[in-house]
């Protein structure tokens, strides 16, 4: 199989289903390709039907969209887990993982996912906020309800873990604040190996898109 995704420091849609592929250990091929370049649309479309990333290739099959990848990935062998096993439980975290892929606009806007930038600052608006306050209320009342099952949303590393993988740099970009469960959380997702290999080669990267190098103080 091969995932192609973008930039490390400035995806994250491609950051989502790397982090499943990477927390399974599951065989691929990483073909990054720059984005906002002007011959990145044409290296994209030679992979994608779509023109966007990430797109996962498994033989002559092209599956596009980071949920649809990951739904994809959680049927293959080795990924038992991927999402919880409970019934009621799967339905939570595939509503959470789905309200982060279609909602929080207003904090996608405006805290651009940067993982090498620190203290950055932005305005915060209510939208703003509100996003951010729905963020730590779905964090901490999933860990509440998983206490003692493990460390993360619902005990066990899922794909809604990493469903929220680019928030977590968001935050840390930013200085958005979490206490409690929320962030005993942040702190654990911000701690997984694959997010520290993803940072490092984030930090290695040259390539720089001004449009995501927001909040310069």
């Amino acid at each position: 199989m091969k995932l192609v995704i973008g930039n490390k420091n400035y995806s994250s849609w491609s950051l989502r289903p790397w982090l499943v592929l990477e927390h399974f250990a599951i065989p691929y091929e990483e073909v990054r390709i720059p984005l906002y370049r002007p011959e990145s649309r044409d290296a994209i479309l030679r992979w994608s039907p779509s023109g966007h990333v990430p797109v996962l290739l498994d033989g002559d099959l092209a599956i596009w969209d980071s949920l649809a990848i990951c739904e994809y990935v959680a049927e293959l062998p080795g990924t038992r887990g991927a999402w919880p096993e409970d019934r009621a439980r799967r339905a939570q975290a595939r509503s959470v993982a789905a309200e982060m892929h279609s909602g929080f606009g207003a904090l996608r806007n405006t805290m651009h996912m940067n993982v090498r930038a620190r203290d950055r600052s932005v305005p915060v608006t209510p939208e703003v906020a509100a996003d951010v306050a729905r963020v730590r209320e779905i964090w901490r009342t999933c860990r509440e309800r998983a206490a003692g099952e493990g460390p993360w949303l619902f005990g066990a590393f899922s794909i809604a873990d990493a469903m929220f993988g680019p928030v977590a740099w968001r935050f840390r970009t930013y200085g958005v604040a979490c206490d409690g469960a929320a962030g005993a959380y942040l702190d654990t997702l911000l701690a997984h190996p694959a997010m520290q290999r993803w940072a490092a080669a984030a930090a290695a990267e040259s390539e720089v898109i001004e449009s995501s190098e927001v909040g310069r103080r």
